[in-house]
């Protein structure tokens, strides 16, 4: 967590031996350098004392650093500056405004240093955001003697300033061929920041002020904080160093998506606080970002009872709601005021993350932050962090409070909740002094507290729900109509593209806007736009073989046993024909046949042919209708939906035909039309259609798996998955992936939206075919068997015996609990999911 890595790494901290701080610098307010200096008390008199510290040269201040420690910091703004005049040469004077000192007048004798006239010009200037306008000017180029080897070759250099919490410092960055560099304007913490680009892990673009100009790096691999976050002036030179370090570093791992992280999530692969984690990350939250701090769900809602009960769901809070809407009291006065807001409306006044909120809970380990953000003082004492009952019984009832939780309520260090520090919080009404955190009854302490926290996260109850928590604060219900209807609205300023800064040409207005949206927090960067799915818990599945059928001669298509199969429709009889079909001659036609399916209304079947056509063939009268020579060789299969025809053929298309189908009693044919013509460079063996009817998955006798957006007939990615024929793809319920099956053996996990292989999983000999639901995996295989597959794991946990040669044909319906196979032994076999 974030204080943890501030503790471990004196980078991002002053010395311990130092009170000067970054923190004792205002918004947009720069550091530049310090000299030694006296500070002269009684200048002139008989009691005459020169204190020796550091005079530290500042964008909008000066401010005097004592050695002797037990000496207050002083501090005197610029405009003080302005009254007093110009600088002399050697000897400035000032008169403090600071109560501790007992004499107003301070003198300072230092050495000639140009920053005194820069920031005395600067001080005259009207405008702040002038003013910083003109420190930037002055910013000194980089030393290339600070390369680490003098074979280094420079590839771009520019401004930039390094983000920690509540401070941005300003410098040059510069890349060479082996290491990224950032050199501080003021040699603050130390002369230059330097990484080797080698080390890289991970590189993200940032939004920092709700503009994209931040570039966060990192060189571990799973690490909360970063080793260095970078705002630029421009998003060119950030877009440039990032292709840049992306370029050059050896380890670089590509950016994952979140669609990625939520299938490791759904197939159990990452843990729930991992997987949030993971969202934080990629919706722009960074610990060195305070208005952007990660941000976890309150979890539990009982502190008042003697154990936790993780079985009850009345342990938990409801997810599916923002933490305003869970108290209907307070949410209905809130929409009253919300119906009677002038536009821009917003729902609450404040946010669920927020500097202040962060600060608020970790101010037992960050005191100088809290300081900072509140003018060197600590809150009214009944305002701490003083009890998790309390907290949470005001984000229930208080009028403006919403906030949610922090990673630290979820991982292994509690001294956020102890304190170890020794920090004067000051007393409560009743006089009781403001100490740790108290705990509820069911935490025998701190590390109790945190280990019970962690189980909650990871339960059934929320790992069944946390998908509802996703869509409001990452997911569709973080914005527009449906935020409304989730009571999830807040203020315009803190969503992306709520202002446009760089539109904004008074720099007083634009810092005082920057100081708002800073102040205030901001919402995460949406990453969702459809309903997120939940987490797939893995149930124990078993298959009984109900009955099978010999299909070895000549004979109507046989129907299944009633009792069994009562919940089966018209569909067997496409499947039974479909078996058939792969494993004899096709009763009507005398000719083998690749897939067949039956049309809406249960009246024709469509069957592919190896000899190049597509068959027409009417139930009611049982005869031949039509036939469609579409194709230069075989046909491999058919797909129907909603008057369109689709066909995958060894000449290596996929077409693409508008049918109208025609009417038996009147021999009218049917009518076609090519509406589209997807080529590929070898022979397609199988596709298959998303829900949407929008996309395409292709599978070809090579091994290349294809993904083509059908309203444009463009390929949108292709994949060299297997490395031989693909006998069979499918995507997954919610069309977010797709499952291939190969002659290699391998099944192989696609992110349609990325086109990024996300997993394989090895067999030991070929699947012919399977059904998934995007999570568990039943394949028919060459040897005949039935496989269930856990996906979560990559390993079979069932093999039910089936046929005696290969399972060649599957099918299952809807409800999942009714599957029939074909197999080369020429039988049909009825099976019964059982759960």
């Amino acid at each position: 967590c974030w204080f943890t890595a501030r503790r471990n790494s004196t980078e991002m901290l002053p010395l311990k031996t130092e009170q000067f701080s970054l923190l004792l610098l205002n918004l947009e307010e720069y550091y530049f350098e310090h000299h030694t200096a006296n500070h002269i008390i009684n200048k002139g008199c008989r009691d005459e004392r020169k204190i020796r510290g550091s005079l530290k040269i500042c964008s909008k201040s000066i401010i005097f650093e004592p050695d002797e420690k037990i000496q207050p910091i002083i501090k005197v703004n610029s405009a003080i500056l302005q009254l007093l005049g110009k600088p002399r040469k050697h000897v400035f004077s000032f008169s403090t405004l600071s109560p501790r000192m007992l004499n107003p007048l301070v003198s300072v004798d230092f050495r000639v240093v140009w920053e005194i006239s820069v920031l005395y010009r600067a001080s005259c200037l009207d405008k702040l955001g002038d003013q910083a306008a003109m420190v930037k000017v002055n910013l000194f180029p980089f030393f290339t003697c600070r390369f680490q080897s003098i074979s280094e070759t420079l590839h771009m250099e520019c401004k930039a300033e390094m983000v920690t919490p509540l401070v941005t410092n300003p410098g040059h960055v510069c890349v060479t061929d082996a290491n990224l560099y950032f050199q501080p304007l003021n040699g603050y913490p130390k002369p230059v920041v330097q990484i080797t680009l080698q080390n890289v892990r991970r590189i993200y673009k940032r939004r920092h002020g709700l503009m994209p100009l931040g570039l966060e790096v990192f060189c571990t691999e799973n690490d909360l904080c970063s080793d260095i976050y970078l705002k630029f002036y421009n998003y060119q030179d950030r877009d440039e160093l990032y292709f840049l370090i992306a370029t050059y570093i050896e380890n670089h791992i590509t950016e994952h998506t979140a669609e990625s992280y939520m299938l490791q999530w759904q197939r159990g692969h990452i843990s729930n606080y991992q997987y949030l984690l993971h969202l934080n990350n990629l919706a722009d939250r960074s610990c060195n970002d305070l208005s952007q701090y990660p941000v976890f769900p309150w979890i539990i809602a009982d502190y008042s009872s003697s154990v936790l009960d993780l079985t009850k769901p009345e342990t938990f809070r409801d997810l599916s709601k923002p933490i305003g809407a869970l108290n209907k009291e307070r949410l209905d006065r809130l929409l009253t005021r919300y119906r009677e807001m002038p536009d821009p409306k917003f729902m609450y006044g404040s946010h669920y993350s927020s500097p202040g909120y962060v600060l608020f809970y970790l101010v037992r380990v960050a005191p100088e932050y809290m300081l900072c953000l509140q003018n060197g003082k600590f809150d009214h004492a009944d305002r701490m962090f003083n009890s998790l009952a309390e907290t949470w019984k005001n984000c229930l009832d208080g009028a403006t409070d919403f906030k949610e939780l922090i990673p630290e309520f979820y991982e292994n260090d509690s001294s956020f909740l102890v304190n170890s520090l020794k920090l004067d919080l000051g007393k409560r009404q009743g006089g009781k002094t403001v100490e740790d955190v108290e705990l509820p009854p069911w935490a025998s302490g701190p590390d109790d507290f945190l280990q019970k926290s962690q189980e909650a996260l990871e339960s059934q109850y929320v790992s069944e729900h946390l998908h509802e928590w996703i869509d409001i604060i990452f997911g569709y219900k973080q914005k527009g109509s449906e935020a409304i209807a989730a009571h999830n609205v807040f203020h315009p300023l803190t969503y992306e593209g709520g202002v446009d800064l760089n539109s904004i040409m008074d720099p007083n207005e634009k810092v005082a806007l920057l100081t708002q949206i800073l102040e205030f927090g901001q919402t995460p960067k949406q990453l969702f736009t459809i309903p997120h799915p939940r987490r797939i818990i893995p149930k124990s599945k078993s298959l009984s073989r109900a009955s099978s059928h010999d299909v070895s001669i000549v004979e109507s298509p046989v129907s299944p046993n009633e009792e069994s199969f009562e919940d089966l429709t018209e569909e067997i009889l496409l499947f039974l024909l479909w078996c058939i079909l792969n494993t004899a001659f096709f009763l009507f036609f005398l000719q083998a046949l690749s897939s067949c399916l039956i049309l809406p209304g249960d009246t024709t079947v469509i069957c592919s042919s190896w000899d190049n056509h597509i068959y027409f063939y009417s139930i009611a009268f049982g005869r031949q209708q039509d036939v469609l020579m579409g194709h230069d060789d075989a046909v491999s299969k058919v797909c129907w939906r909603d008057e369109r025809l689709y066909s995958a053929s060894w000449d290596s298309t996929v077409k693409v035909w508008h049918c109208v189908p025609g009417e038996t009693s009147s021999n009218k044919k049917h009518h076609f039309e090519l509406l589209a013509e997807l080529e590929h460079d070898v022979s397609v063996n199988t596709i298959d259609l998303n829900a949407a009817n929008t996309v395409l998955a292709s599978g070809t006798k090579e091994g290349t798996v294809s993904i083509w957006d059908v309203t444009t007939a463009t390929v949108l990615h292709q994949l060299p998955c297997h490395s031989g024929t693909v006998f069979d793809a499918a995507f997954s319920p919610d069309s977010r992936h797709l499952l291939s099956a190969g002659e290699d053996n391998c099944f192989k996990v696609i992110d349609v939206q990325t086109g990024m292989l996300i997993s394989s999983v090895t067999a030991d000999e070929p699947q012919r075919c399977f059904k998934w639901d995007g999570n568990t995996i039943l394949s028919g295989s060459w040897s005949g068997e039935l496989l269930i597959w856990d996906l979560l794991g990559g390993k079979v946990i069932e093999r039910i015996k089936g046929h005696t040669g290969a399972v060649m044909s599957m099918w299952m319906n809807e409800q999942c609990n009714s599957v029939i196979t074909g197999g080369e032994d020429r039988q049909i076999m009825f099976w019964k999911l059982q759960y």
